[in-house]
């Protein structure tokens, strides 16, 4: 596990230097709530290029690292689950997302009727339906196609 982890390290590294990116750290989380592997803290000033405009260029990021270590680590017959985060953005966006969840679950309990969430991407509508799964008084539906699918949250 440590070799993956190192390699891990060093390929966002990479990828930083060649996208000209100043970079303080990258630091290691080895707990990571919903998609139980790995995560990557990485610490910059230059956190606003990195992230982009609601989140969109760390998406990309992540997904380019990750086809870069499949491909690096295939001699390990698994692919190796972990996501990258830059000064905490999606850890806080996360946080945001299942707040706004419980939110809409305790209002649709309350008064008894559907109540249609935004627009969101499908990382985040899993994060939605997984935080009000065990939600006695609600449950959750997706809905709508391409970049305006969303969750509906339902009284039982």
């Amino acid at each position: 596990m440590e070799k993956q982890i190192d390699i891990i390290k060093e390929n966002i590294e990479l990828v930083l230097n060649k996208l000209c990116i100043d970079f303080d750290e990258i630091q290691f989380v080895e707990k990571n709530d919903f998609n139980k592997g790995f995560k990557f803290i990485i610490k910059t000033n230059d956190s606003g290029i990195l992230i982009g405009n609601e989140g969109a260029n760390i998406y990309a990021f992540n997904h380019v690292v990750k086809k870069i270590i499949w491909k690096k680590t295939s001699e390990f017959n698994e692919k190796i689950n972990f996501f990258i985060d830059v000064n905490d953005y999606q850890s806080n966006n996360i946080d945001k997302i299942k707040k706004e969840a419980l939110n809409v679950a305790t209002k649709t309990d309350l008064f008894k009727r559907d109540i249609e969430m935004p627009a969101a991407n499908s990382y985040e509508r899993m994060i939605i339906h997984a935080t009000l799964v065990d939600n006695d008084k609600v449950y959750t539906e997706s809905i709508g196609e391409g970049e305006f699918r969303r969750v509906v949250v339902k009284p039982r």
